[in-house]
């Protein structure tokens, strides 16, 4: 399980190293409402492309490591890296446009998503603002695919919390 103070440790390490973060997937839906609404077994994070060597020395320093294996799909569109308890970290690397807009590659064929400017927002954990994803974004995220029992649990706390019109 990935508990909230270990969620705000990890946070805390890439903002001493210079690291803008965004927490997205259930985390973010966490971050978005200020309070945990189910367990998690990872954390999702968005970081500036150009600051991933730095991002990666402060994981490692906090005993992260990436994993090559089993992680579909791979660079360049995310990474895994597993560190102390079984806690995961998912992490997507992002180019920004002057727009403030956000470009993540996910494949070496030219295949991207595209992220708004108004996809970044903040929110609470633990007390702590912090950079996360918008309700918006998360909800377009949340499409396209057959929805696990969390992804059901995560758009009906948006549906509560915000009044947001979800697809499922």
């Amino acid at each position: 399980m990935f508990a909230e103070g270990a969620v705000l440790d990890v946070l805390a390490a890439l903002e001493t190293a210079g690291c803008a973060v965004w927490v997205a997937g259930g985390w973010g839906i966490d971050a978005l409402v200020g309070r945990v609404t189910r367990e998690h077994h990872d954390l999702d994070l968005l970081h500036r492309a150009e600051q991933e060597p730095a991002a990666i020395a402060a994981l490692e320093a906090l005993g992260y490591a990436e994993r090559l294996e089993g992680v579909v799909p791979g660079r360049p569109a995310r990474f895994v890296m597993a560190g102390p308890g079984g806690r995961e970290l998912d992490l997507h690397p992002l180019r920004f446009r002057p727009d403030g807009s956000a470009v993540q590659r996910l494949d070496d064929q030219g295949g991207a998503l595209t992220y708004p400017a108004d996809a970044f927002a903040s929110g609470v954990i633990g007390g702590a603002r912090v950079p996360c994803l918008s309700a918006a974004q998360q909800i377009a995220f949340h499409q396209g695919y057959r929805p696990r029992e969390r992804d059901l649990h995560d758009m009906a706390v948006l549906r509560e919390a915000f009044g947001s019109e979800t697809h499922f």
